[in-house]
C-alpha cells in the first residue's frame, strides 16, 4: 500500500468517526431538547452548524472514495480530465485530489 493511500484510508476513518458523532448528535442520542426556551434556540443552531458541518464531511469522504477508487484502478496519479501526471507536490497537499492544477483552474 503507497503511502498517499494510507492517508486516504487514515482520512477515511477520521471522516467516517467524525460522521458518526455528528449523526449521534442529529438523533439526539445524548438526550432530548431541552426545555427551556433559550436552550433550545442554542440547539436549533447548534443543529445548523452540525448540519453543515455533515454535509462537507460527507463530501470530503465522497472524494477520497473517488480518490482511492482510482488508486486501486492504477490511475491514481493521473488527471481524469487530461490525462497527465498529477504533480506530486499537489497530491501532498490535496492527497485526495484527481485533478491537476491546469484542470482545477478551469
Amino acid at each position: 500500500m503507497s503511502s498517499r493511500q494510507s492517508e486516504l484510508e487514515n482520512l477515511k476513518a477520521d471522516l467516517s468517526t467524525r460522521l458518526a458523532r455528528y449523526q449521534a448528535h442529529q438523533n439526539r442520542e445524548a438526550g432530548a431538547v431541552a426545555k427551556d426556551f433559550e436552550e433550545q434556540a442554542t440547539e436549533t443552531q447548534n443543529d445548523e452548524v452540525v448540519d453543515s458541518l455533515e454535509a462537507e464531511t460527507r463530501a470530503e469522504l465522497a472524494q477520497i472514495e473517488h480518490a482511492l477508487a482510482r488508486i486501486e484502478q492504477g490511475v491514481g496519479d493521473e488527471c481524469e480530465r487530461c490525462g497527465r501526471a498529477i504533480d506530486p507536490r499537489r497530491l501532498q497537499v490535496l492527497p485526495y485530489t484527481t485533478v491537476c492544477v491546469e484542470c482545477a483552474e478551469d
